[in-house]
C-alpha cells in the first residue's frame, strides 16, 4: 500500500462529506494518509478548517477569502483574519488569487481582495494559496509584486509560466486532472516543474482522478495521481510521494 501521502489541499466542508466527514477523515491514516491542509474560501470556512484542525489529527488549515466569494464582504474581513491568525495555529493564507472564468464581474474587487492578503500573509511570514483561472497576467504582477512564499494550487496554466512561478520561488500544485485523457496541457506543465517545487493535491470533493471520476474525491486517492507522475517521469508512484510530501512539509513549515 502506498504510504506517507499528503493532500496539500483540501475542502472537507464541502456538504458532501456531511454525512461520513467524521467516519472518512479519522480512516485517513489508515490509507496512508500523514497530512491534509484545508484550503478556505471565505470566514465561515476558515473557522470550519480552524474546528477541524482540532477533531483530527495531522489535518492543518489556512484562513483567507477565495476570488469567488468576495462579493458581500464585510469591512473588516481582514480583521477577522488577523484575529484567526493570533490565536489559532494557521499555516498559511487562501485559497487566494484570482477567478475571471466564473466571477469576471468582479474583478477590481478581486484584485483588491487579493493585494490585502498578500500584504496580511507578508506581515505574517505566512505562505500563500494561489487559485487563479483566466487571470494568468493579473496573478503573475501581483506575485512578482510581493514575491510571497506559497502554491499555485490546480495548476493550469502554461509550462513557460510555470517557470516562471518558480524563478518567484514558489511551488506547483497539481490534481486529479492530470489523469484525465485529455490533459496533455497539464502534463505538459508538470514536466517543467522540477521535482522540489511539486506537491500533490486533490481539491476535494472536486476533480476525482481517473478510476474514480466524476465522483467525490477524498484523500486517500492522490496515489492514483502519484501514479501517473511516476509514469511521466519516470520514477515510482512512492518516490512521488515521498518527494511531495517533503516539499510541503517544507513549504507549510510543519
Amino acid at each position: 500500500m502506498l504510504n506517507n501521502i499528503f493532500d496539500s489541499h483540501s475542502h472537507y466542508d464541502d456538504t458532501r462529506f456531511d454525512e461520513d466527514r467524521d467516519e472518512l477523515l479519522n480512516s485517513m491514516p489508515d490509507k496512508g494518509v500523514c497530512g491534509i491542509i484545508h484550503a478556505a474560501t471565505d470566514i465561515k470556512s476558515s473557522l470550519n478548517g480552524i474546528e477541524y484542525t482540532n477533531k483530527y489529527s495531522n489535518f492543518y488549515t489556512s484562513v483567507g477569502i477565495h476570488p469567488e466569494c468576495v462579493e458581500g464582504l464585510t469591512d473588516d474581513y481582514i480583521q477577522q483574519l488577523e484575529e484567526m491568525i493570533s490565536q489559532n495555529k494557521i499555516i498559511a493564507i487562501g485559497e487566494i488569487g484570482l477567478d475571471y472564468y466564473w466571477t469576471k464581474d468582479t474583478k477590481e474587487k478581486q484584485l483588491e481582495v487579493f493585494e490585502h492578503q498578500l500584504i496580511l500573509a507578508q506581515k505574517h511570514s505566512l505562505p500563500v494559496i494561489i487559485h487563479s483561472r483566466e487571470a494568468t497576467q493579473d496573478s503573475m504582477e501581483l506575485l512578482k509584486k510581493y514575491k510571497p512564499q506559497g502554491v499555485v494550487h490546480c495548476y493550469s496554466g502554461s509550462h513557460e509560466t510555470a517557470k516562471e512561478i518558480m524563478r518567484l520561488g514558489m511551488y506547483i500544485s497539481f490534481t486529479g486532472v492530470l489523469t484525465f485523457p485529455k490533459s496533455f496541457k497539464a502534463q505538459e506543465a508538470l514536466m517543467a516543474v522540477e521535482n522540489d517545487r511539486l506537491l500533490l493535491e486533490t481539491d476535494c470533493p472536486y476533480m476525482a482522478p481517473v478510476p474514480f471520476r466524476g465522483k467525490r474525491c477524498d484523500s486517500s486517492m492522490i496515489g492514483h495521481i502519484a501514479q501517473k507522475i511516476g509514469e511521466l517521469k519516470g520514477i515510482t508512484a512512492q518516490e512521488v510521494l515521498d518527494i511531495t510530501t517533503e516539499n510541503t512539509k517544507r513549504l507549510f513549515k510543519l
